[in-house]
């Protein structure tokens, strides 16, 4: 009698799809979702497409698998900030996380960034019902620590997003800044240097603005 539970994948199957799904990275970080192409990315996966289909029924749902785990990476570091710590260092140590993101993820970026610049139309489901309420609740109780003057006003929504674009801009836009500053170390020292004493200027209350 069956157990009705589903049978699990070998190590060889989940090898292979992280394999197909790395390759995809690649791929579609680099021609975007409407550039790439099923061969393309067999081809970077090293296999055949007819091996390629019998792991993911195509295009869409490889892109879907990638945005799915990408949307998870994305919102840890937003969600563990904490009313338990001190409003300046969670979101100092947010925006800390942010930039090492964008330094060792720049293709999740990206693959991120084109679907949304596309209007999210496969995503667009997981932006409302998943980071919409966590983006509502860290709104919230960033407004609550500046009501109680821990940190200095300003609007929470417009200050995460500002966030996010300074932050993934040294991943979306990487190409560039390496072209800028060709020093990869030291531009990234500088870099997060720079946007830590940008917010912290911003936030601290009572703090000299210019």
């Amino acid at each position: 009698m069956a157990d009705g539970s589903a049978k699990k994948p070998s190590r060889i199957q989940l090898r292979n799809r992280k394999r197909i799904m790395e390759a995809a990275l690649e791929v579609f970080s680099q021609h975007g979702y409407r550039g790439a192409t099923l061969d393309q990315i067999a081809e970077a996966a090293g296999m055949s497409k007819p091996n390629l289909i019998y792991y993911f029924d195509g295009k869409e749902a490889i892109h879907v698998a990638l945005l799915n785990a990408l949307m998870e990476e994305w919102l840890a570091p937003l969600a563990e900030v904490s009313d338990d710590g001190e409003p300046l260092d969670e979101i100092l140590t947010y925006i800390r996380r942010k930039m090492e993101m964008s330094r060792l993820f720049p293709r999740e970026s990206r693959l991120f960034a084109n679907e949304i610049i596309q209007g999210a139309p496969r995503m667009l489901p997981h932006l409302e019902s998943d980071l919409k309420p966590l983006f509502d609740e860290k709104c919230a109780l960033i407004q609550s620590w500046m009501a109680a003057g821990r940190l200095a006003p300003a609007d929470p929504a417009q200050l995460i997003l500002s966030i996010w674009a300074i932050t993934q801009h040294y991943a979306d836009f990487d190409t560039q800044v390496r072209v800028l500053v060709p020093d990869e170390a030291q531009g990234w020292a500088a870099a997060n240097a720079h946007v830590e004493a940008m917010f912290r200027t911003l936030l601290t209350p009572g703090a000299t603005k210019s």
